[in-house]
Order: C-alpha cells, then structure tokens, then sequence
C-alpha cells in the first residue's frame, strides 16, 4: 500500500492500492510515481482517488526514481541502465547506458574508459534544471576485460548525464575509494552533496564544473561524519585513518540526505547508528558538523550491526566492499571478477546463501566464515586482515541476510492455480512442479528444498557441464576461458535473478561495440528452453507445459 500521512496531523492516515515488491516513489503534479521490483514495472498512480494510470515495463529492479525537466528517470540496478518514461502516458522515450568510452575523470579505472561494457547500478539520481543534466550515484561505469588484466571495477562517485538534445553520458567523477550512495542537489548555489556509505563520508561538489567539463576541479570538500560516543567500533580506535585506511567515520553509514528550505542545513540520515546527523553547508566548500540527535536503537542486536558495518564498509580505501559487488545483499549484474580463471561472470546473490556452501564464482570458499575471511581480507588489500570479531560478525550479518518473500505465491505461501508470467504467457505452477520433477528433468540437478546439489553435503561443489555458454563472448583474448565446469545455483528467489546463468547470457548480450546490453527482459525462459536439451529437457515440452515448468519455478 501507499500511505498519506496529513503533516499537520500524522494520525490523519489515508491508504492507497500499490504494487507488490514497491521500491521507490516520486510524486509529481497530483501523482504517485511507483517502482516494483516483482515485475520490473512503473506505475502512475493518481493521489486523490489511487487510480492506477498506467503501468510501464522497465529494466530489472528499478528503484530510483526522479523527474527530469519533461521526462521520468528510472534506474535499473541490475543492468546500470538509466530509463526515460513520459509522465503523463508512461511511454518509453529511450535509454541511456554506459558503454567503450564512457569517460572516467579520477580514481582507478579513469584509463580504462575504452574498456567500458555497461553500467552499475544506479544508486541515487538528482536532477539540474539550470544545466539539464542527471547526477548519479554508482560505483562507476562497468570495466570489462582489458589489457591490463585489471580485474573487478569499483570506482565510487557520480556521473552527469546529458538528458537535452544529445543525451548520454557526458563523464563520471570518481573518487577512488568508498560507495557513492545518496544525492541532494542545492541546483540555485550549484552546490551536489553525496553521501558515502563506505567510508562515512558527505562530499561537497561543485555541480556546474561536474556538469560542464572541469570534473576534475569539482569536488570542493569531504567532511567525516561523527559515530555517537558510545557506538561500539569494528576495530581499535589506533587501526582507523593509518596506512591509507578509512576513519571511524565508516561507522555511520549515511543512507540518506535532505536540504532544508533555505539551503543552510544538511540533514543525514545514519543507517547504521540509528541517528541524523545536522551539517552547517552555509559556506560552500567548509560544510561543519552541527549536531546528531537519534532516531532509533540500533544496537539491539550489536554484533550483528557491526557486521553491517563491515558489509558495507571500504576499511582499505580500495573502492571495494561487500555491499560494492551485493548491493543490499543482492546481485549486480556481471563484472569482470577477482578470481580464478579471470573472465567475466554473474555477480551472484547473498540472500538466503547461508544453506547453500560453497561460496564464490568459481565456488572456491566452502562456509560463509571462509568467504568473510577470505573476501572480507582481499577487498581491503589485506590492509589489515579481518581479526577474529571481524569475521565473526560479518559471517552472521552475511548468513542472516533472507531471501525476499515471494510475490508469486498466495498469502499461505502456496503456488497459486495459475500464474501470469513476466512475458504475458500464463502458467499452471503445480503442473510444472510434475515437469519439473519428472518430464523436464530439472530435479536432479536442482533438488528441493534449496534446489542445488549445493544443499548437501554428500553432492556439494561439484562443477558440471550443462550446455549453457562457457563464457561471455567480449574480448574473449582478455579473458582465461578455461573451462571446468559451473556449479548449480539455487532456485529459491529466481523470480528475482537478472541475469541468469553464471556467464549472465541468459538475459544480456554482447553487441558489436563491446556493450553488454539487456536482450531478454525473462531471462528465466532463456536459461530453460534456449539451452536444452543438454541444460534440462525443455525440449520434451509441449509451449504450454514449458509455461507450466516456468510458473513453478517462479513460486520457489
């Protein structure tokens, strides 16, 4: 639901029907604007009466929103793409994607710019009149393979995208360490605020010089937010800002950012320690902490908040942390990964893992403790190594991220009787739950209740050849394309997986240009009929029955 609260008197509450799986909103001119993440879908909604509009399919999990002079700007998180709507009807005006030769001012990946292969996602978007240029948080445009071998591409920061008579993407500001992730825009003063959740840090940027050209003078100041006293701390005060680590700023986990009226005071909302803290931004460029008052207990369960604190945080200034390749324990798309053999692969999802070992692609880390170890180690540079409590309590955060409740099911959590699926076609999930064990010969390889081999002991981390592509086909003399098999992913929550398949084909291509772009919006069908019958038995299947295979394994 979508809920009216009167501000004059917050018990004054009026309801609204809204899409399942909502994840963000904007309101405009009398109408609700509202992303869901179950269909990968915007909708209208009229405020006076909660009339649905219209209703427009998008990229997969849109979740930032923002009006942009006469258009509607939707942003993707597992494709990085950057979407136009009209307003008024809901109709497509284009699609704006990172691509070879995005350009990259600072940071590490600024020469790699002609190795560019798509976007990352999107996680927050301000908008200029005065330049007509979008300002978005990302970890920076998506490096693919390269001559350098360089390998995973985070590089924190906001990119100004042209949205007039030439839109793209004009540049993206990197900053080298930490994750950009919230924005305010003071558009009079020309003055771009952004918050940085892996470092605790709220950045001072001069929009006009970000927007025009001179990105490399833009940033104006990096102010540390301050952890109330009595927040425990992930480590001794002595190991923070040493040896080019991070401050005990990285505490707060700024998670989001509002101007007052006048434009004199920041407001930051701290995720993790429950507080807002209050920011002097009265002269530009010499922003001052003011206060930090609370909001709520974040310490209810305190090992497991700092395990929060360590998922999100970029200790070694590398640019890398868990949330930089999981956003919010999810996946990202692909990402020309850090590990053995060197190639391009699907950046895979944390929930519900815990019961699913080994870890990693390729699956090389055999419980969630080794990958926090071993992971949590690597994305610092070793600067320093996870103690003993590091891991710990990271391990526990990691474990008890959940897979989402699934939209697809009844309110028992039973399949439904028929089941309308995300290309228009409709399925039968009980019919497909006898293909799927029987006809279709899903079962052996994707057992209950996890549906992976993975799930037991006796049948765990066995890498197998199922016909699916062996690796993304993108520079391919810049990739280790040695090929030893791929492990069975669950099926639990893959109503909510985009890509596909451990290459991530199932949902992307590659074109001509060396761009990854989105090819199928269902890459769930893809991965089940475009690949048989080595990759299950699709091809023993009647249409209908396949759309009966398919509505099953949407209700996992």
């Amino acid at each position: 639901s979508l809920v009216l609260i009167n501000l004059k008197d917050p018990s004054d509450r009026r309801k609204l029907p809204a899409p399942a799986n909502a994840s963000g909103l904007v309101i405009h001119e009398g109408k609700a604007f509202v992303a869901e993440q179950a269909r990968d879908s915007v909708s209208a909604l009229e405020l006076t009466t909660g009339k649905e509009l219209w209703r427009t399919p998008v990229a997969a999990n849109p979740r930032e929103l923002i009006i942009a002079g006469k258009s509607l700007l939707v942003g993707s998180l597992a494709t990085g793409a950057l979407e136009l709507l009209d307003p008024s009807t809901g109709a497509v005006q284009g699609s704006i994607e990172h691509g070879p030769g995005t350009p990259i001012v600072g940071g590490g990946t600024a020469k790699y710019s002609a190795s560019v292969m798509n976007g990352k996602a999107p996680r927050a978007l301000a908008w200029s009149s005065r330049s007509s240029t979008a300002f978005v948080a990302s970890i920076g445009p998506n490096i693919g393979p390269n001559v350098d071998k360089m390998e995973v591409s985070m590089n924190g920061g906001v990119g100004a995208v042209e949205l007039g008579k030439q839109p793209g993407w004009r540049r993206h500001l990197g900053f080298g360490a930490g994750v950009t992730e919230a924005l305010a825009l003071d558009d009079a003063r020309g003055l771009l605020y952004a918050s940085d959740v892996g470092l605790g840090l709220v950045r001072v940027i001069d929009a006009k010089k970000l927007a025009t050209g001179d990105a490399g003078k833009a940033l104006l100041q990096e102010l540390a937010l301050r952890p109330p006293q009595n927040f425990p701390s992930i480590r001794p005060a002595e190991d923070f800002n040493v040896k080019g680590r991070a401050g005990a700023s990285l505490h707060s986990g700024p998670r989001a950012l509002s101007l007052s009226a006048d434009g004199k005071r920041l407001f930051v909302l701290e995720r993790f320690t429950g507080t807002i803290a209050v920011i002097d931004v009265t002269r530009p460029g010499k922003a001052e902490w003011v206060e930090q008052f609370p909001v709520t207990n974040a310490l209810t369960q305190p090992t497991r908040r700092l395990g929060q604190v360590l998922y999100f945080a970029d200790l070694g200034r590398t640019a890398m942390s868990c949330d930089a390749c999981h956003l919010e324990g999810h996946g990202e798309g692909v990402l020309f990964e850090k590990t053995m053999p060197l190639r391009i692969y699907r950046s895979t999802t944390v929930r519900g893992s815990r019961e699913t070992p080994p870890y990693f692609t390729p699956a090389s880390t055999h419980s969630m403790g080794e990958t926090a170890k071993i992971v949590g180690a690597r994305n610092r540079f070793h600067n320093p190594d996870p103690s003993p409590t590091e891991i710990e309590a990271l391990t526990l955060y990691a474990s008890l991220i959940p897979t989402l409740p699934n939209p697809f099911v009844g309110a028992d959590g039973a399949p439904v009787p028929a089941l309308v699926l995300p290309d228009g076609r409709t399925g039968r999930p009980l019919e497909g739950l006898k293909l799927f064990e029987g006809k279709a010969g899903c079962a052996p390889c994707h057992p209950a209740p996890q549906f992976t081999t993975d799930q037991d002991p006796a049948t765990r981390g066995r890498f197998i050849d199922v016909g699916t592509p062996r690796f993304m086909p993108l520079r391919e003399d810049q990739q280790n394309t040695r090929f030893e098999g791929f492990g069975t992913p669950a099926l639990v929550g893959s109503w909510d997986v985009f890509p596909m398949l451990t290459t991530g084909l199932a949902g992307l291509s590659v074109r001509a240009d060396g761009a990854v772009r989105v090819d199928d919006r269902f890459p769930l069908r893809a991965a089940t009929e475009k690949y048989a019958p080595r990759h299950g038995r699709a091809d023993l299947l009647t249409e209908a029955e396949r759309d009966d295979l398919l509505a099953y394994v949407m209700s996992l």
